[in-house]
């Protein structure tokens, strides 16, 4: 029987992530936890998160899963979500600086003001709400979801990867922004699956059964 850790660090809708995971994954176990031994333990592992990343890094340290994170990144497959993607960059502009934990090369930054549309129409920060994902990469975890599909975002601040090919998808609001990262054994969105109805559902039940490889 296969096992799905979600990172319990006290910051991200967990017992969302949990029921969306256990109504997907058939028998897979579902462990909300900050137990190392149990992270590690599990086949695969969840790193939620939603609120300011200065507390989310000061969390993970003082739990010491800051370095759980980063043993998982290396031996299996990893889904970061929301604040959970961006803690996986380098660094973030929020709140005047943040070191972050590097899985990925880049920044985290916050939409520029005042944010308008083509037509010159105010757009609201956070940008909250649904929004059009487009696929820019093959990938297990975009299985049987259309181009285009509509997942629910709530944020300010978006990721800016240096590298290219690290980018999994891309959104608009109003230009276009990385709403997904890949590389390896790690994924990693913007977006809320467990908000997103069925696309996110089958997000999470690609994930339940993905094995970190056969990326194309």
């Amino acid at each position: 029987m296969s096992s799905v850790a979600v990172i319990d660090y006290g910051m991200g809708n967990l017992h969302s992530i949990a029921k969306a995971l256990l109504r997907v994954g058939g028998s897979t176990q579902v462990w909300v936890t900050a137990d190392e031994k149990k992270i590690l333990q599990a086949d695969r592992v969840v790193f939620p998160g939603v609120g300011a990343i200065r507390d989310c890094m000061q969390a993970l340290r003082r739990l010491g899963l800051d370095r759980v994170i980063e043993e998982v990144a290396g031996t299996k497959p990893l889904l970061g979500i929301c604040l959970g993607l961006q803690a996986l960059l380098e660094e973030s502009e929020e709140g005047g600086g943040v070191p972050c934990l590097g899985l990925f090369p880049g920044a985290v930054v916050r939409f520029s003001e005042p944010l308008t549309d083509a037509d010159g129409a105010v757009l609201k920060i956070p940008h909250m709400g649904w929004n059009g994902v487009f696929q820019s990469a093959g990938h297990p975890l975009w299985s049987g979801i259309p181009q285009g599909s509509r997942f629910y975002f709530v944020h300010s601040y978006y990721a800016e990867p240096a590298a290219a090919n690290h980018v999994a998808a891309t959104t608009n609001y109003p230009q276009p922004f990385a709403c997904a990262l890949a590389r390896d054994n790690i994924f990693a969105v913007q977006f809320h699956p467990e908000k997103s109805q069925s696309v996110g559902l089958r997000l999470l039940e690609n994930f339940a059964a993905w094995d970190g490889l056969n990326v194309t």
